[in-house]
């Protein structure tokens, strides 16, 4: 099937994509270890947001992807098949939700780099709209898991837009591990909740009412 953005270019496909026919694609056999039981950073999110809605303490959830189907072959009555679509609009960030009264919003990334967080897959509406979350006083950042250590960071957004900004002036295009082990919150797997990034919420609210003190 092609997906198209709203310019019209054509998408790449990232590992989750809508299938050309009925019949399931078998998936590429991951490795699985001890520290991730084999799940994408995604499943582990949508476990721990589905644990929190449950327990009364958040309300947050994926942002659902508009496209606009522009064509659909019907090989039977009772199935239909997706052969092209375009992205409405542009995707902000992967999640949002409510907690105690804040808004939170943040996006979700993998990689398999052992040394560095590479910012490709980061765009600039992104960026804006982070950027525009925090001025009404949001909680924007990042989770960001190293797939290969096993290790996963929550890195506040102001971090990721001074990395950025340094990219689009000609400064390296990638984030060290080195600076989220001094500058982001680890988070340890665990079960219920999967991965529990409220707990980096609370740190980066209270560093925001640290710095807005100061400045007053």
């Amino acid at each position: 099937m092609v997906i198209r953005y709203p310019n019209g270019k054509i998408y790449n496909a990232s590992p989750t994509k809508i299938s050309e026919s009925s019949t399931p694609v078998p998936k590429k056999k991951r490795e699985i270890s001890y520290s991730n039981r084999g799940k994408s950073l995604e499943d582990d999110l949508n476990e721990t947001n589905l644990f929190y809605l449950q327990q009364n303490l958040a309300n947050i959830h994926k942002k659902p992807v508009p496209i606009q189907i522009v064509k659909v072959d019907y090989p039977a009555r009772s199935a239909a098949v997706i052969r092209e679509a375009y992205f409405r609009t542009p995707s902000t960030t992967d999640y949002n939700g409510v907690w105690n009264g804040y808004y939170i919003d943040f996006e979700a990334k993998e990689t398999e780099s052992k040394t560095s967080f590479p910012l490709q897959n980061i765009h600039a509406h992104q960026i804006e709209h982070m950027k525009s979350v925090e001025c009404q006083n949001g909680i924007a950042f990042f989770i960001i898991r190293f797939s290969k250590l096993g290790r996963n960071f929550a890195l506040p957004f102001q971090i990721i837009e001074q990395f950025w900004t340094m990219m689009q002036n000609g400064s390296r295009k990638s984030i060290p591990l080195n600076v989220f082990e001094q500058q982001a919150i680890e988070m340890k797997d665990g079960y219920m909740p999967r991965l529990d990034y409220l707990q980096a919420v609370k740190k980066f609210i209270a560093d925001k009412n640290v710095c807005e003190s100061e400045e007053k």
